[in-house]
Parts: structure tokens; sequence; C-alpha cells
């Protein structure tokens, strides 16, 4: 079974005065403006590093919570923020690193057991397994 999901941007202008817009299958953003300010000069906006980080978060929370029901375990919450790294590399720029940072509070479990399943499923998620060309670490907290 193959599921396709579907983002699409516009582009209008140069690279530093022109203007984008972000777009996604289900209308959680729609037409919603970025640019190069918003990218590389700290202007309030989304950009793609934001993106990509938010889509890593939720695949690896979703990701570690399936990893624990296997293990018949619930957490009460699982919270995680990825910190997506843009630098320049060469003539360009590039995503050189992509950290995970997770708290999360499981009855009936312990730390050691908690971090090892969060770090399977790091591995295991499907975006994690996409951006593998980056170098992706894991902080966790446990409560």
């Amino acid at each position: 079974m193959v599921i396709q999901k579907n983002g699409s941007a516009h582009w209008a202008g140069g690279l530093k005065d022109g203007k984008g817009e972000i777009t996604t299958e289900s209308g959680a953003l729609s037409a919603h403006p970025y640019g190069f300010n918003t990218r590389f000069e700290g202007v309030k906006g989304t950009n793609p590093e934001e993106l990509i980080g938010a889509a890593h978060a939720a695949c690896f929370t979703m990701a570690l919570s399936k990893m624990l029901g296997e293990a018949g375990l619930t957490a009460t919450n699982l919270d995680t923020k990825a910190v997506v790294s843009l630098d320049k590399v060469g003539d360009g720029f590039g995503i050189t690193a992509i950290e995970l940072n997770l708290r999360g509070t499981v009855p009936g479990t312990d730390e050691q057991t908690f971090t090892k399943i969060a770090n399977k499923a790091k591995e295991g998620c499907p975006v994690s397994k996409a951006l593998a060309a980056v170098p992706i670490s894991l902080n966790v907290t446990f409560s």
C-alpha cells in the first residue's frame, strides 16, 4: 500500500526580493508565505528547515508511541523539538545536522528502557530514513 501526500511551493521574483507560498494537501498551510528573509535573516515566518523539523518531530514521536505500545507501554506525554541546522557548505548551503530533543513521561518503565526505545524510533522513523544523509542526534529527558 502506497500512501502519497503532497506539498507545493510557488515562487515569484528573484532570490532576495522574491516571495513564495507553501501549500499542503491537507490545507494546514494554504498559500503560507515564505521568503529569503524568513530563511536567512531571522524574519518571523516559515522556511523549509522549520517545516522539515516539524515533520521530523511529528514522525519520530508517532514512531516512538508505536514502539512504546509494542513494549506494553503508554506515554503520559511525549514532546519532541527538532532543531534543523542550515549552514554554509562549499559554495552553497546544506542541512548539516538535526537534533531531536525529546521529553517524555512513561509510567511503568525506566530511563534506560525509554532511551533504548527512543533510539530505535529515531532509526525507524520514515522521515529519519529520508534524511539519513544528515547526522541526526537525539537528546532524551525522562520524567
